[in-house]
């Protein structure tokens, strides 16, 4: 689909100049490292009204051990639910520190802590090293509750984009082992489905992220699997699983001119059908990461509204405090 201007929600289409470079970097190894050292200038930081740290925490397989940040409420006292943030960034760059203010957010709606890893990217450590480590800093969350001030009995996951498609993977793994409870999962516009055959994947030029983008990232992300002939199995493209029974409640959205928008419907569907309860939202003329790079936007707002609103009835209903 040629996406054109006048397909676009009008408070979005001021950012489509710069979101089209972005949407030109990420489609060559040269841009996602450029872009990879410009967001290393985020590592570290802090942001006023939470506690921030950053941890090194060691890899259950053989891998480098994992940075991790933690966000806690200033004044909250005993033990709070636990929510593991996974950034987005197409599984090839990002890390957590960038996404400290909408963390926050989550944190200010209703009190949590935050555990973020920064997990490998695809361009030098492709699957199943990300995924790795996002689930490993999940398990080292159960084992060290006390330390961290956090109840183990049962998580939240949530990411944006790959990161939901990370939190789509880490949440199937746990549902599959048993070995840590997930109260609810927010995979927001979760990037799932490497096959691309939905017709909103096969032909979407769509700012931020397209068709060719989202293909580029995916052979990066896969590469070890392709290079070998292994099988690409549901914790590398969660859409690939077909066994949803004993799924936890989920939150989600995606916009309607951008490649997730079938897949994110059919996993929503999928969801439903196997009896699990799911908030979903689809946003009409709005490109991936709408509420991201357009903040200020009505629709933005209106999105992150019920992100915010959708997170506080599931913590009030499913967290056992």
């Amino acid at each position: 689909m040629k996406v054109t201007k006048d397909m676009i929600n009008e408070g979005l289409r001021s950012y489509l100049g710069p979101l089209k470079i972005v949407s030109f970097l990420m489609s060559r190894k040269w841009g996602i490292k450029l872009l990879l050292i410009l967001g290393a200038f985020s590592k570290g930081k802090k942001i006023p009204g939470v506690h921030c740290d950053t941890l090194y925490i060691p890899s259950k397989n053989g891998g480098p051990a994992i940075r991790v940040r933690v966000i806690k409420p200033q004044q909250e006292k005993g033990k709070l639910p636990a929510m593991l943030y996974l950034h987005g960034g197409g599984y090839v760059l990002g890390n957590p520190d960038s996404f400290l203010s909408l963390i926050k957010q989550f944190i200010d709606t209703r009190p949590c802590v935050v555990i973020a890893p920064d997990y490998r990217k695809a361009l030098t450590a492709p699957f199943p090293a990300g995924f790795n480590d996002c689930y490993d800093t999940l398990l080292w969350a159960k084992e060290n509750a006390n330390a961290l001030g956090i109840d183990n009995k049962q998580f939240m996951v949530a990411g944006h984009s790959a990161g939901g498609g990370l939190t789509a993977a880490v949440t199937l793994k746990a549902r599959d082992t048993q070995e840590a409870s997930i109260a609810f999962q927010m995979p927001i516009y979760p990037m799932i489905d490497d096959r691309q055959l939905t017709p909103s994947a096969m032909a979407m030029d769509s700012p931020v992220w397209n068709t060719k983008v989202n293909a580029f990232a995916w052979r990066l992300y896969l590469s070890n699997l392709i290079k070998n002939n292994v099988e690409i199995n549901a914790y590398a493209a969660p859409a690939r699983n077909n066994d949803y029974s004993h799924f936890p409640p989920t939150i989600t959205f995606v916009g309607e001119l951008e490649p997730f928008k079938d897949e994110t419907i059919a996993y929503v569907d999928a969801l439903k059908n196997a009896g699990a309860k799911v908030r979903f939202r689809l946003f009409k003329g709005c490109y991936h990461g709408f509420d991201l790079f357009a903040t200020q936007s009505l629709v933005a707002k209106e999105a992150i509204n019920f992100t915010l609103e959708s997170y506080a009835e599931y913590y009030d209903t499913y967290i056992n405090v």
